[in-house]
């Protein structure tokens, strides 16, 4: 079969780093083909040249059987590529209609915008989407999730013939990954070409027919799903085996560091638990379950309406995020770009940010201190930047990551909340990871996991929790726990009787 559409060879350099050397891809009517590689390989790279927001330093790229070159984004979406971005780019203000059709709106004979043409014709894609939103809905009242059904449902209003996906279920619920999947097969039966980004091997291994493999910029294969396992493509994104996904570090707890008895606020309710030196709990649940709500209280982000904690056997309330870090609480959001860092700054000012009274002395900042604790971590998590000065909004996502969870680790706290840690984050980029986590795990930091990946929080948790609707609905050991008493305890089904 020819592809619809192939770059061939293509090489693009920026200043200290060469992120496409003589890479490749094909794309063929009416199968999803997986682009696939270790964050930091140069996929964000590749699509931003296709789509023309780059020019390539070299190579071609040939569209319908005729070499082209696309000056900018909206000269390959009139052609019919669409592509649907990790990071949202929608308007708050305006409702989901404005925000699918905006700079394209449909006008009467007048040039007046048809306002009952364009809310008929985002329904339509809704209903396609199963969003059970009104088109009418501002956008900056949607869950993440819904807005990132929002940005799917604006791609497909181009009816493109090479749709890509980048990480287009990373915010998503299971309901709406679901739905997404059959919107995929739609395009697949219809003829559409497909780029499917994502780090969920199981997706890859469920939707995808052929997978491309990158690794630092190179081209490394072209290959189809059914000949290919887990274990092999894990070896041909990172470049080595990894015996242990999962590398969970077995030790006895030590002295209670947290206590929280009742503990109420918004979005939870009468959440007990303890939490000792070198231990591990896991939160699980499905998205809105509370987790991230009771991160925010005990962080201080969010007031609690009652409720006790206790740290170090101390009574501890933090009515702000400063308070909690005083107190020894470092916490790593879910959304790294809105909450955790500060685009504008290097990797340097954004990985000591929180900790730059560890680094002072007096009024005076102790900067050789500074830098060797920030190499140090660039070297610990295996970062790729050309230097610790490099703005860090030009890092790929997961390398972004890394300092987020750096940024937090530096201010050497009692009680470590990760969450969401490997959102958009590699497999071996996850391992690393988790070996840090562990790292700090045996020096006798407490640490909460909030996760939606359960063989994440089985993998390397000592126990795990799992909320629904604000409450602790089960708890487990992690070494006997399932994946089916996780769930069965996520959708609200009591599971006392498997208590640890």
């Amino acid at each position: 079969m020819d592809p619809i559409l192939s770059l061939s060879r293509i090489d693009k350099a920026f200043p200290g780093v060469k992120a496409l050397d003589q890479a490749g891809l094909n794309v063929y009517p009416g199968q999803v083909m997986a682009l696939m590689g270790e964050n930091g390989a140069g996929k964000s790279t590749m699509m931003k040249v296709l789509t023309g927001i780059y020019q390539a330093d070299a190579g071609t790229i040939h569209y319908r059987g005729k070499p082209c070159r696309f000056k900018g984004p909206r000269e390959s979406q009139e052609a019919g590529i669409g592509i649907i971005h990790q990071e949202l780019n929608l308007l708050p203000h305006l409702t989901i209609a404005e925000n699918i059709f905006l700079g394209r709106e449909p006008t009467g004979v007048f040039g007046n915008i048809d306002w009952r043409r364009l809310y008929a014709d985002a329904q339509h894609l809704l209903d396609r989407l199963q969003i059970r939103h009104s088109p009418k809905t501002r956008v900056g009242d949607l869950s993440i999730g819904a807005q990132q059904m929002v940005e799917i449902a604006k791609a497909l209003s181009f009816n493109a013939d090479v749709i890509i996906m980048d990480e287009p279920t990373d915010a998503l619920t299971d309901t709406e990954s679901r739905a997404l999947f059959r919107v995929i097969e739609e395009l697949r039966q219809s003829g559409c070409g497909i780029v499917y980004i994502s780090h969920r091997l199981a997706e890859i291994f469920e939707i995808c027919d052929r997978i491309t493999v990158l690794r630092d910029g190179k081209w490394i294969s072209e290959t189809a799903v059914s000949e290919i396992d887990e274990d092999t493509l894990i070896e041909m994104m990172v470049g080595r085996r990894l015996d242990e996904q999962y590398p969970r570090l077995v030790q006895n707890a030590g002295k209670e560091v947290l206590r929280v008895e009742r503990l109420n606020g918004p979005g939870v309710t009468d959440v007990s638990f303890t939490l000792h030196e070198g231990e591990i709990i896991g939160f699980s649940g499905l998205m809105g379950a509370g987790r991230t709500e009771l991160a925010r209280i005990l962080y201080g982000a969010v007031s609690r309406t009652g409720g006790q904690t206790w740290l170090t056997g101390q009574p501890y309330q933090a009515e702000t995020p400063h308070q909690g870090l005083d107190a020894g609480i470092a916490y790593i959001s879910e959304d790294r770009k809105g909450d955790g860092l500060v685009l504008g700054l290097s990797v340097l000012a954004n990985m000591s940010l929180s900790a730059l009274s560890a680094f002072s002395k007096g009024p005076q900042l102790l900067h050789d201190a500074e830098r060797h604790a920030v190499d140090e971590f660039i070297r610990l998590f295996n970062i790729k930047t050309p230097s610790r000065e490099q703005l860090i909004g030009h890092l790929s996502g997961g390398n972004q990551q890394k300092v987020a969870i750096a940024k937090g680790l530096m201010t050497q706290p009692k009680v470590l909340i990760l969450d969401e840690p490997t959102r958009g984050v590699d497999v071996g980029a996850k391992k690393e990871i988790y070996q840090l986590i562990n790292r700090f795990k045996q020096q006798g930091m407490a640490i909460l996991l909030l996760s939606s990946d359960m063989p994440e929080v089985i993998g390397i948790s000592d126990r795990i929790l799992v909320m629904h609707e604000g409450r602790i609905t089960g708890e487990f050991k992690a070494a006997t726990a399932t994946q089916e008493q996780l769930l069965a305890a996520a959708v609200g089904q009591a599971q006392q009787e498997e208590k640890a």
